[in-house]
């Protein structure tokens, strides 16, 4: 049985309900896996507070990678349609949540995803569809930005394509440097945001200015 992604849901007398699914054999391998993490940490897991600990993270391991089970291609897909338009498409400030591949402790801040259409556009969500698709797996933030870059370049082969990501890592903030305030900033483009200062600088003002 797959993953089914989480957050799905079915209306019910009350309108709306969460459904979450998880793989069970994943689920009773990574719950014994956490039990025996928990013991060589020195915790006693038969007590009451972490008896149901094991089960609990093997299902937050789930949906916080639940990415790998979502193809961000056909997300794109899914709302692709005939449009001419050959203007600047932005949808910024996009909450993301990943996980640091190095020390698989979180790292969070929003995307600023921009593209140009040449003759396609796809529904505004589906852009931070791909995000959350990408950003549900362990990552580094370079490689992040770059594949949301790619993805929307490949499916939609529009004019150019932005993509720039600001993030607080909590490996910095927790552990090794502990500096608190540091963010980092990364930055991909393809088309006319490279070879067009204007069209770069149009973005770069855009997404640092408040329109509402």
């Amino acid at each position: 049985m797959e993953i089914i992604n989480n957050g799905a849901g079915i209306n019910d007398n009350e309108g709306y309900s969460r459904i979450d699914k998880w793989n069970p054999e994943t689920t009773k391998k990574l719950t014994e896996h956490y039990k025996s993490i928990l013991e060589l940490l020195g915790e006693d897991v038969n007590r009451e507070g972490l008896l149901r600990t094991p089960i609990r993270v093997a299902k937050a391991m789930q949906f916080l990678t639940q990415g790998y089970n979502i193809n961000p291609v056909e997300i794109l897909k899914s709302a692709k349609f005939k449009e001419d338009y050959p203007q600047m498409v932005i949808v910024k400030d996009i909450e993301l949540y990943s996980l640091c591949e190095h020390h698989i402790i979180p790292f969070y801040g929003k995307a600023h995803v921009a593209y140009i259409p040449n003759g396609y556009i796809t529904g505004l969500s589906k852009i931070a569809r791909v995000v959350e698709a990408y950003a549900r797996r362990l990552q580094i933030q370079e490689r992040l930005t770059m594949q949301i870059r790619d993805c929307i370049q490949e499916t939609l082969n529009p004019m150019g394509v932005a993509v720039v990501i600001e993030a607080s890592h909590m490996c910095m903030q927790m552990r090794g440097v502990q500096k608190q305030n540091s963010v980092t900033t990364t930055s991909a483009f393809t088309g006319a945001f490279l070879t067009d200062i204007k069209t770069r600088e149009e973005f770069t003002h855009l997404i640092g200015t408040r329109l509402h």
